[in-house]
């Protein structure tokens, strides 16, 4: 990921720095993808369980793609019950993914001696390029 410079042919600390903000916005995304569906799985439910105690032939609304169609309770209940089926499988495989990201991140620190200060003021710090080579990074993150 990171690229060798000329000198000593170890990777500049702004580009070490950038490879592990990349790694931790994808960390974020992924967090916040699981965060999603485990909302729409609680939505599913609640509406799965009041739509069970409606007739079959009353009509619903249900947003499609950004499009509020008109539906029977009989149309909509299947699809409701099979997505609250399917929906858990995908928070797994999310769930493997953002510990994969995490142990890919506990890689990429050791690999390149970086140290992560918490809760520091000053979050974006990034060593100078003119100062004396280094082999470590310190991020900070708050």
């Amino acid at each position: 990921m990171a690229k060798t410079s000329g000198k000593g042919g170890k990777a500049k600390s702004s580009e070490i720095f950038a490879g592990f903000q990349n790694l931790r916005s994808e960390q974020r995304q992924l967090a916040n993808k699981i965060s999603e569906l485990e909302m729409d799985l609680n939505e599913h439910k609640i509406v799965i369980e009041t739509l069970q105690a409606v007739e079959p032939g009353r009509k619903c609304f249900r947003m499609v793609g950004g499009v509020v169609v008109e539906r029977t309770v009989a149309d909509v209940l299947p699809e409701l019950e099979g997505n609250k089926e399917r929906l858990p499988q995908v928070l797994q495989a999310l769930h493997e993914q953002l510990a994969k990201k995490g142990q890919e991140i506990n890689d990429y620190i050791e690999k390149h001696d970086i140290k992560v200060q918490r809760g520091s003021e000053n979050s974006s710090e990034v060593p100078r390029e003119d100062a004396p080579a280094k082999s470590n990074v310190l991020v900070a993150s708050g």
